[in-house]
């Protein structure tokens, strides 16, 4: 009988806003994979529900049909926290839960194991979310596992994320494709470099300090320097004259260029000129002008506050740089200072720094800031997205509808 898996979303989504208004949490990339990869991997035989919170479930069933069946009343189900970053040794802790039992990481509720009709009583009337730390089951504190609670921590352990997905998806065959003698490879036993991707003369790959991951149609241009830990994801381009150091994740179809260090691109997003981007974190559909810039080391080398949900918050951690919302857009030469929060559907340029913290739907740069309206907001959208020959839905237009009208207060203070 196959193992019944649920990934659900609780409280904690909260603070790794504005990167996951239209997606769940688990759907947030991490190495070479997103969290949600990471268990459909290692639990590979499994039936895999997806929870979210009540105004994704639209979107998600458009997105995943296949992973919304709904389990029967009396089935058992392992409910696996959609924050936690599965490892192996992870994976057979919660493989062997009992009916009735759970793990605890720092003495929150990450995986438990429950009949279906007994976990209903742990969803709360907010968002339609779970939690499970009320529930009086046997508890067993795990160790030397990850679980996501901001935006930084992503960016903190992303090198460490791609060396452990390397090894979970490593081939017999590292390089499919011919190179010329004007290209160095460096550890070439940590690079993997998939079907019908150019990588063309005068590029170095350089994987002595972590694995280069390059995926399916990629072309790399010439005078490229990349430095492991490195992933680059299918149908993605990278300009001449770029350096993408260590601990970097670049998803399916963008483009990019410049400067890039410590720092997670989603998938559909650009960044293709130059200029420095580090510690960061972008979501998908986002582009980033010409000379943008971000900091993400303060002048006197003490720990970055950032605004996330309503309050500043220490991160513990010296670099911290720029955190950007879906479908956000700069103008050429913009700057952004240290631990900057900018939210969904952004469209920033003029001189200076704007502010630390932009809410979504916001229209402006350091001198002022107005609401970005929502039906031109759609019509950018839609007409970016239809370049890439993906069709806005009428459920994710609704979407970005109802995350207009849920950060209002925000625009209005």
């Amino acid at each position: 009988m196959k193992m019944n898996i649920c990934l659900f979303e609780d409280i904690g989504y909260k603070n790794l806003l504005p990167l996951v208004y239209l997606r769940p949490v688990y759907d947030l990339n991490c190495g070479i994979l997103s969290l949600r990869e990471k268990v459909g991997k290692y639990f590979h035989k499994a039936n895999i529900n997806l929870h979210s919170r009540d105004y994704l479930q639209d979107v998600m069933v458009e997105r995943y049909p296949l992973s919304n069946n709904k389990f029967s009343d009396s089935e058992e189900i392992i409910y696996i926290n959609g924050r936690l970053v599965i490892n192996r040794d992870l994976c057979k802790q919660i493989s062997k839960l009992n009916v009735g039992e759970g793990l605890t990481l720092n003495n929150e509720v990450v995986a438990v194991k429950l009949i279906k009709k007994d976990a209903k009583r742990f969803y709360l009337t907010e968002n339609d979310l779970l939690d499970f730390n009320s529930g009086n089951f046997h508890k067993k504190e795990v160790k030397d596992s990850k679980i996501i609670n901001y935006p930084w921590d992503l960016v903190n352990i992303n090198g460490e994320e791609i060396r452990n997905d390397f090894e979970l998806l490593r081939n017999k065959t590292n390089v499919n494709v011919k190179l010329t003698s004007h290209i160095v490879l460096i550890n070439r036993k940590s690079i993997f470099i998939d079907k019908r991707t150019v990588i063309n003369p005068f590029v170095v790959l350089d994987a002595s300090e972590g694995p280069i991951y390059i995926g399916k149609n990629v072309e790399i241009f010439p005078h490229v320097t990349i430095k492991g830990p490195v992933y680059i994801g299918d149908n993605s381009l990278v300009k001449s004259n770029s350096y993408i150091y260590h601990n970097t994740s670049i998803g399916k179809v963008c483009k990019v260029g410049g400067e890039i260090e410590n720092s997670i691109i989603h998938s559909y997003s650009n960044k293709q000129h130059e200029g420095f981007l580090g510690h960061s974190y972008l979501g998908s559909w986002i582009n980033i002008g010409a000379s943008t810039n971000n900091s993400d080391l303060k002048n006197n080398y003490s720990e970055v506050d950032v605004y996330v949900n309503g309050k500043m918050v220490n991160s513990g951690s010296k670099f911290v740089g720029l955190i950007m919302g879906d479908h956000s857009k700069t103008a050429i030469n913009t700057m952004f200072n240290t631990g900057t929060n900018v939210g969904v559907s952004c469209n920033l340029f003029g001189s200076g720094f704007p502010p630390k913290y932009i809410p979504s739907f916001s229209w402006g740069g350091s001198e002022w800031l107005r609401t970005y309206d929502i039906t031109k907001c759609v019509e950018v959208a839609k007409i970016v997205m239809q370049r890439r020959n993906i069709i806005l839905t009428e459920k994710e237009e609704l979407l970005l509808h109802k995350i207009y009208d849920l950060t209002s207060t925000e625009r209005r203070n």
